[in-house]
């Protein structure tokens, strides 16, 4: 018997445990260890999700103790399971394994792909921050277009209680409430069901996969960080971000879904400079030169532009885009910038709680606020945050609105941003093309434009 840590941050851990090791008595996990989301550390995996091989579930430890966790426990092999961490530190947490004794696995994805009996499109990433959420609204909506229904199933994002959260599904804004959602879980479900898109998420994908598909015509994989998809894809999408040139060759699985594409998305091209737009498109073509390449603009809009020009502006950001993400800034700096803000005004000294803890881990972000809330005492941080901050107004650039989570005490203006393919259009015929091929039976009247 193998005994097996498996590195993660809630969510491709708990997969790979399921699909690989759960259930296997050749294998003993041991545990799990936790990065990027604070609260996960010294909890346990239940044992209503581990299977009949763990009576007591599997105890999550930090990441920090990787060297004194493979010695204490006898570990066998570390599986590294999370996504969106450089070359270099992959191999500094494989030289870490190695170092303590243990081998260093990376599980491919024949191993962890879970086969559907619908068509599966998937949109994936390079890079967190890349505009891999707007794009898949965009591809949702077209898919509507195309006479298909498109039930979303989302990467997952269990941060409370897991046994209950083994299988969601978000028709409405209350299975959202009634599911006490994070601010992050918010920020990617509620736009599809504004617009009418059934979201499924949670632990055990293996189960959520087989529900989805009872009211799917097509399941439409949105990825997380830059994981690769859960599921086996008749279609890949990747986008890439030329505003961090190279990075799709230099993090972990970004690399691999750039490789593993049918068609790469080159978004926000219309705020990066030229020369960026062509290192992309080079790498594109030298690791993957059958990939078909489509670009795109991220549009920033503000209800009320005029009120922010001239004035001192706090700037609230998606949190994940701007953390392990590594973006020095997002759609609210430029739609400051873009409108005539004054000054950008720095939280930092006004910071509370995890906020502060926050940006001392994350030292490259100065005149901008990531709104982070994977907890009620988080979302408190925040609150208390914003409102503590002397400014006119604060911008807040998340996908949802935060001020009807969270009380601000000032004047705030939302910043919203879309995905706009630019040049000849590409994108309805290849969806249309993928509805005729993988689809035909289940193909409605089509839309009208």
């Amino acid at each position: 018997m193998k005994k097996i840590l498996i590195l993660g941050a809630a969510g491709r851990d708990f997969h790979n445990f399921n699909v690989v090791f759960r259930d296997q008595e050749e294998f003993q996990v041991v545990g799990f260890t936790a990065a990027q989301i604070p609260g996960i550390a010294n909890r346990r995996y239940p044992p209503e999700l581990a299977g009949t091989l763990y009576p007591d579930g599997i105890p999550i430890f930090e990441e920090a103790e990787l060297e004194t966790l493979v010695v204490k426990l006898g570990v066998n092999a570390v599986v590294f399971s999370y996504s969106d961490v450089s070359h270099q530190n992959v191999m500094h947490l494989a030289s870490r394994a190695v170092a303590a004794g243990a081998d260093f696995w990376l599980l491919g994805t024949e191993h962890t792909q879970l086969k559907s009996s619908v068509p599966v499109l998937s949109i994936c990433a390079v890079r967190t921050g890349s505009g891999k959420s707007p794009f898949a609204r965009l591809v949702a909506n077209e898919l509507l277009l195309q006479g298909l229904v498109p039930v979303i199933v989302r990467h997952p994002m269990p941060y409370g209680d897991l046994a209950a959260q083994a299988v969601q599904r978000f028709a409405t804004m209350a299975d959202i409430d009634r599911q006490q959602c994070t601010i992050e879980e918010r920020e990617e479900y509620e736009p599809h069901i504004s617009r009418g898109v059934v979201v499924y998420a949670g632990v055990d994908y293996e189960k959520i996969l087989r529900e989805a598909e009872k009211e799917a015509g097509i399941i439409l994989w949105d990825g997380g960080n830059n994981d690769t998809p859960f599921y086996a894809s008749d279609l890949e999408i990747v986008i890439a971000d030329p505003h961090r040139p190279g990075h799709e060759l230099s993090y972990f699985p970004g690399e691999v879904n750039l490789r593993r594409a049918d068609v790469v998305v080159i978004n926000k091209v219309d705020t990066a400079s030229p020369r960026d737009i062509e290192t992309i498109r080079q790498n594109i073509r030298n690791t993957n030169p059958k990939a078909k390449i489509i670009e795109t603009a991220c549009r920033v809009s503000v209800a009320a532009p005029e009120a922010i020009k001239g004035r001192r502006v706090l700037v609230v950001e998606d949190g994940p885009t701007l953390t392990h993400g590594e973006m020095p800034y997002g759609a609210g700096v430029v739609a400051a910038r873009q409108f005539g803000a004054a000054e950008l005004v720095d939280p930092r000294p006004f910071a509370v709680g995890s906020i502060r803890s926050m940006f001392e881990n994350y030292p490259h972000l100065t005149n901008l606020l990531p709104a982070m809330g994977y907890s009620p005492i988080q979302r408190q941080d925040l609150e208390e945050t914003i409102n503590r901050v002397p400014c006119d107004l604060v911008l807040v650039a998340t996908p949802i609105d935060l001020a009807r989570i969270i009380k601000v005490n000032k004047p705030h203006v939302r910043v919203t941003y879309e995905v706009e393919e630019l040049g000849q259009p590409v994108l309805a015929e290849l969806l249309a093309q993928f509805a005729r091929d993988h689809a035909p039976e289940k193909l409605q009247p089509r839309v009208q434009r």
